[in-house]
This record gives structure tokens, sequence and C-alpha cells, in this order.
């Protein structure tokens, strides 16, 4: 499979041009069914009758636009008395604009659109009365879960009431740590947005994560590969701090690199590191990241698959491939998430965010497309092992089985070990792994241990998830014939 690094393709991954997101058309409002009312107590012997309330009729100090008669500019009203009352129109005139009907129709302005708020007049103290007495009825006949105050300003010549809803708390809002919000918390703090700019000026955003407390941060290596010959490099943290950083090492085949920050704070908190090899399909996951430059972004998802073979490049001319049998999630994993953790239910780090498949225009993915649900993440156990390399000597060291195998997109059914190698001077390099386990140009390689091997790439990222002096099982095919070896993986240092 041959996939893009957070949104720069390489071929032969299929592509479709991207489908705009229209935004729904405005729809009538519905018109808000009666509120169950509640009724009056029963009144004394020769006290004057109640007047009437009925549900659904809006209290006097809530209409606006609506003046109350008597008072200066109001227009004619309903008759006193008169039910029922003029009913709102279905849709507010400020969803639309002046002349828009229901339903949108007219040429008013559209939803969202400034409008010409008309002045609250001010109500009547009778009729406020009235209405906080019929709201505060319907609140005990529901179970008293609102409560209304009076407030009286003493004034002259005007007396005005204010109603207020006394809040009640909506529950703890405590989040337990097993929850994402939970484990979104812990990590956040420990995940940094990274800047690379090259000398020229050219550069990208990406993610990384805190792995010690001396400041190291890892992260993919095509985050950083603007800023390999003397350019510049940034870490920000959530909290806003920011920090010049310096590459301590980079694995172009793995895609992993380190970068160190400088003057790094003494509070660092390392993300704790899970076992990827025991992940399984169906576990959650959440990712975090800078998605299009928008940081600290959480997702979630699950591992939809596992050992994936994925060929990534960041589509420059001078890029080579980067292998990786990875792990595969639906979680939301866009440009800018490169680099950044992939975690399990617990918080702990199982992958690094590293590559998308995209459906973009041209055929060859050409543009920076979005998530369409299928990301890949390099396995934590693998990149444990090569950032520990890159603190270490500052260059990544490679299992290899010291032979050559074809790449190209007719590299199927196996992983046929090349008539020529275009690397090292023999095919089957003389006294390596493969000669010594009786390996010839032509035999085509079909398992390593228990997995499949369908294409030279599958097995480059097999081989790469091993540490040089590992034994491996090799089962190959020659003239027809099957048979298995075992053989004894040497290294290479880095990445020439």
């Amino acid at each position: 499979m041959s996939t893009e690094n957070e949104g720069t393709a390489v071929p032969p991954a299929p592509s479709a041009p991207p489908v705009p997101v229209e935004s729904p058309a405005a729809s009538p409002q519905a018109t808000a069914p009666e509120a169950p009312t509640t009724p009056f107590p029963p009144v004394p012997p020769g006290a004057p009758e109640p007047a009437p309330a009925y549900a659904g009729q809006a209290p006097a100090y809530a209409s606006a636009g609506a003046p109350e008669a008597g008072r200066p500019g109001a227009g004619p009203g309903p008759e006193a008395g008169a039910w029922p009352p003029p009913q709102p129109p279905a849709t507010p005139a400020y969803m639309y604009g002046a002349g828009a009907g229901a339903g949108g129709a007219g040429t008013g302005t559209p939803w969202g659109a400034a409008y010409d708020q008309q002045p609250k007049p001010k109500s009547g103290r009778g009729g406020l009365f009235a209405a906080v007495l019929v709201a505060a009825l319907v609140a005990g006949g529901l179970g008293g879960g609102v409560g209304y105050t009076l407030a009286k300003d003493h004034d002259d010549s005007t007396t005005s009431t204010t109603v207020s809803a006394a809040q009640q708390a909506g529950g703890d809002l405590k989040r337990d740590a097993s929850t994402v919000a939970g484990v979104a918390a812990r990590a956040l703090p420990s995940t940094v947005t990274i800047e690379a700019e090259s000398t020229s000026g050219e550069g990208g955003t990406g993610t990384g994560f805190v792995f010690d407390t001396q400041g190291h941060i890892v992260t993919n290596n095509h985050v950083v590969a603007d800023a390999v010959d003397g350019g510049k490099l940034t870490a920000t943290f959530p909290n806003g701090k920011k920090y010049d950083a310096e590459i301590v090492g980079h694995a172009q085949g793995y895609d992993v690199a380190v970068i160190k920050l400088k003057n790094a704070p003494s509070d660092l908190q390392p993300l704790t590191l899970g076992d990827s090899d025991r992940v399984a399909v169906g576990d959650s996951t959440i990712a975090i990241g800078a998605p299009f430059g928008l940081s600290n972004t959480v997702t979630t998802g699950i591992i939809s698959a596992k050992n994936r073979p994925v060929a990534s490049s960041d589509g420059s001319a001078s890029s080579k491939a980067s292998y990786m049998s990875a792990l595969q999630t639906d979680a939301s994993i866009n440009p800018g998430n490169s680099g950044g953790p992939l975690l399990d239910a617990a918080g702990n780090v199982i992958g690094i965010n590293s590559a998308i498949q995209s459906s973009n225009s041209g055929g060859l993915g050409t543009g920076q497309s979005g998530s369409i649900g299928l990301g890949f993440a390099i396995p934590i156990n693998q990149a444990k092992y090569v950032a520990q390399q890159l603190i270490k000597t500052g260059k990544p060291v490679y299992a290899r089985i010291g032979a050559s195998v074809g790449t190209g997109p007719d590299s199927t059914g196996g992983a046929q070990i090349s008539d020529k190698s275009t690397q090292t001077p023999e095919p089957v390099e003389a006294g390596g792994p493969a000669a010594a386990a009786g390996l010839k140009p032509g035999d085509v390689i079909t398992r390593l241990d228990d997995h499949v091997i369908d294409s030279g790439p599958t097995l480059i990222g097999e081989i790469w998830t091993h540490k040089p002096g590992d034994k491996v099982q090799l089962t190959y095919e020659r003239d027809g014939k099957s048979k298995t070896v075992e053989l004894t993986l040497g290294s290479r240092v880095g990445d020439n």
C-alpha cells in the first residue's frame, strides 16, 4: 500500500475529487408544542375570579416589537380579553431578514446576518406579576425545578421588576480518569506543536510528544525534514510556552526523528509508552495533533487493522520511501497530526501517527486532502527502539537480511530477490544472512515468521519491526517448491 505523509501523497494512491460540503438550507422553524398548564388553586368564597392564563401565551416582558397599549408609539392591538391572542410568526424575522417568509422564501438576509432589533418596551408591574405567578405555578407543577425572585426597584417615577432563574448544578463535572476527557487532560500537557522551517523559509507544522525528562521529543522524520540542514525548529506546548529545539537524529526509512528542547523546563512529564504488540483490532484509540495547524486537537477511533504494510513519502523529489508494518486506525488524522501520539484507552502511547490514505483529485494525490478514516501509525515498540538509538548515537540502526528485493508496483505475490542490485555489488550479499541461509536471486519470499509477505515493501516493513540479531523464519519458493529457513538478521547503520 502506498500512502502519503499527512497531505503529500505518493503513487499509486487512488484518488477522487473532494466533495464540497454544502451548508444545509434554512428550514421553517416548527411551532413549539403547547406547554402543560397547572390550574390555579381554588378561589376562596367572595374573592374575585383571577384572569385566566393560557399555556403558550408570551408574558409581556418577553415580547419584542409589541408595545403595550397606551404607551407612546403603540399601534393597534388585540381587544382586551380577546382569545386566542395573535400567534407569533412560525419563523423569527431575524432568521431571514425583512421580506422573508416561512421557509426562507423572499429576499431577506441569510441566517446569522445582522438585524434591526426593536427596543423592548417597559412592562407594567401588574402584567409582569401575573406572568411570574403563572410561571411559578407551572414550575411548581413540574417539581419546583426553577425558582423565581422578584426584585423591586424603589424609584419615585417607575417601578420595575427583574426575574432571574436560580441556576442548578448540572451534576458533578469531575470526569473519570478513564474517559476520553480524562486521558486527554493527562496527555495534552506532554504534546507539542512543532514548526520546522528551512533556510529558504519553507516549512510546515507537525506534532511531537515528550519522551523523557531531559527534553527529548519524538516525532516523524518528515515533520522536521525542512530543518535538517541549518533550519529552525520550535516546539509549543498547549500552555503557550514555546521553545527552540534542535535535531538529535532522524531516520528516514523508519520515519522517526528525535529533537531536543533548548532550555527545557524541569517539570516535563513523559508520556507512558504502551506495548504495541498486544494491541488488538477493535481497541479504542485517541489521537492528538495539530491537523491543518489546529493545535491540541483530540480525535477518537479504534484500531481497524494491524500489520498493515505501508510505504509512504513526503512527495519531494529527494525523498526516499519509509516502510512500516503499521497500526491502522479510523481516528481522524489529517496533515499536521504527523508525529503525534496514538494512545490507547488508558492513555499509553501505542503508536506515532505518520501517514494517511487519501482520496484527492489528480490520481497521484498532490494536495493536502483530509481524513477518510484510514490513518497509519508506527508501532511504538519499533519507534521506541529507533528513538533510543538516535539519542544514543544520532544515527538509526536497521535490521537487514543482506538481499535486495523489488519494491515497484509489480512486486506482488511475494518479495522476489532481485537479479541485480543498485545498492550493493550483488543482489545477495556475500557472507550476509540471506547467503548464509542459502537464498539466491530469483527466490520469492512468501512468509516471515507467521506474517504473509505479498510484496517487497511488506518484507522490508516486517524486517524493520525487528532488531539486528533477532532470529526469524523465512519461507521462500524456488522452482515451484517451498522451503523454510532460519536466519539471523544483520544490521545497517544510517540511512545511506
